[in-house]
């Protein structure tokens, strides 16, 4: 049985705050966001845009022999914009510069197309995704590339990478050792390529 405190008024619904896909041209996300930041406090709206985020995971990269490690956009060319949709707070948002839109869907009575909120479902896998504790690790190295040792019992041999482990940070690569090809597995700070 419905209660009067279940149904809730079309404008209490509308004062729900909800996430929203923003799409930015690509490799300006952090300017987007800084400059939507800019304008939510300008134009005093942050009663109804609430968070501006540009998802990110943590990766580590492995180039010339160093460790560096560096944020990685989960979705370059877009941000997640907390809201409350309506026709200000959408204009505030369209208008920023570096926005191309909000991913929407037609609606059939309406010519403007309606920005579509993110399920909670899907927030929480990507907020999950970009909250992930342990770095994700890229080595650029593949199956086959011929590298060099550069430290170890094996320094200054040179072999063909046989197998790349990302998540340990290990690379077994394969070595002419009398005549014969060993395995030997390395961390990925002891190698480079040949």
């Amino acid at each position: 049985m419905t209660t009067e405190r279940d149904i809730r008024t079309e404008e209490e619904q509308d004062q729900e705050f909800h996430w929203y896909i923003v799409h930015t041209y690509s490799g300006q996300e952090d300017r987007v966001k800084k400059n939507l930041d800019l304008r939510i406090q300008s134009l005093d709206m942050q009663d109804r845009i609430f968070q501006v985020v540009v998802p990110t995971e943590e990766e580590v990269i492995f180039k010339d022999g160093k460790r560096k490690s560096e944020q990685r956009k989960l979705f370059p060319g877009y941000i997640l914009v907390q809201m409350n949709m309506d026709d200000e707070s959408w204009y505030v948002v369209r208008n920023t510069p570096g926005v191309t839109g909000f991913i929407s869907t037609e609606d059939d009575y309406d010519s403007r197309p309606k920005p579509v909120p993110l399920e909670d479902t899907q927030l929480e896998s990507i907020l999950k995704q970009s909250e992930s504790g342990p770095a994700r690790i890229k080595i650029g190295l593949q199956n086959g590339d011929t590298v060099r040792i550069t430290e170890g019992p094996f320094i200054d041999f040179v072999g063909a990478v046989g197998d790349v482990d990302e998540s340990k940070g290990k690379v077994r690569v394969l070595v002419s050792f009398f005549g014969r090809e060993t395995p030997v597995e390395l961390d990925f700070l002891q190698v480079e390529r040949a």
